[in-house]
């Protein structure tokens, strides 16, 4: 069978620079949510993939950004700087179109680490010209010795195949930590509450951006169906009417994307239902965090 390989792999970088969308490419499967919202990505997650001679276990994490007015922000940079001390491999992912100051903090974040630095410069297909490219690649490349470079399109699959494959030659020598068919370190009730906020992102990123948050209440499984009580918390009064939306319209259309996505993660039935409460400040109140889940992964 050969010598088998085994670790883990840090996805980092700033907000919004296609992380999520770069594991559920790899993974064939949506694990990670994703928006076009900067800071989608609140927790770290797993990402599972073996293979009959390596187990590449990819962690998702919030993106690295320079505001830590509130407890949330506060927490996303810690879980996203604390992954970097335990991994074998780092892909700092950047977005090919522009360099920001988050990028910056990103990099000065990387001056600790030991490990392989692979820079995967995303959202090439974006790019109206190619020969742009190359002076790009240039120019990063004179921020730090990196491993490689390697330009890719996440949501177009172009070049995720090589990116893989220096990951892969990159990882030790060690035998598989998960069952093979593992995909995730989460269970289907977290997974089940980041589709409902994930469709709250898409459809409210605008008006709510970070003011809410999904904590499943129940969760049953019967023979034929799943019932699912999931509460969707905001901080002011005002946020609860613009979930519902006129006549309950926004929290069913929620609702029904969500139940699509969850039948499908389960392949099986489900019965969902949505409430929405108010939890004054919650995202700046550490205590709030801790009981909705955020601050235990760390």
């Amino acid at each position: 069978m050969g010598d088998l390989r085994c670790g883990y792999i840090a996805l980092v970088g700033r907000p919004n620079v296609g992380k999520s969308t770069l594991l559920n490419r790899i993974l064939g499967q949506k694990i990670s949510i994703t928006s076009r919202r900067p800071q989608t990505t609140r927790h770290r997650v797993l990402g599972i993939k073996t293979l009959p001679s390596t187990q590449l276990i990819y962690v998702d994490t919030p993106g690295i950004h320079d505001f830590s007015g509130r407890a949330m922000n506060r927490h996303m940079n810690r879980t996203a700087s604390s992954v970097l001390l335990d991994v074998d491999v780092v892909v700092f992912l950047v977005d090919g179109l522009r360099w920001t100051a988050d990028d910056e903090l990103v990099l000065q974040k990387l001056e600790q680490i030991t490990c392989p630095v692979i820079l995967a410069v995303n959202k090439i297909d974006l790019l109206g010209n190619r020969e742009e490219l190359l002076p790009r690649l240039q120019g990063l490349s004179e921020k730090r010795p990196f491993e490689q470079i390697i330009p890719i399109s996440a949501s177009k699959g172009d070049n995720v195949a090589e990116l893989e494959a220096v990951v892969e030659a990159l990882l030790p020598l060690a035998p598989p930590l998960f069952p093979e068919d593992q995909v995730t370190d989460r269970s289907v009730r977290f997974l089940a509450a980041e589709l409902v906020r994930e469709k709250l992102f898409r459809k409210l990123g605008k008006e709510l951006p970070y003011g809410l948050t999904v904590e499943i209440e129940q969760f049953k499984s019967e023979v034929s169906i799943t019932h699912i009580h999931a509460l969707i918390w905001v901080e002011r009064k005002s946020q609860k009417n613009i979930v519902i939306g006129k006549q309950g319209r926004v929290l069913k259309e929620v609702g029904t994307e969500a139940r699509r996505d969850i039948e499908e993660l389960i392949d099986g039935k489900v019965n969902l239902k949505l409430w929405v409460k108010v939890k004054e400040g919650w995202a700046d109140d550490e205590r709030a965090l801790h009981s909705l889940g955020y601050i235990h992964d760390d």
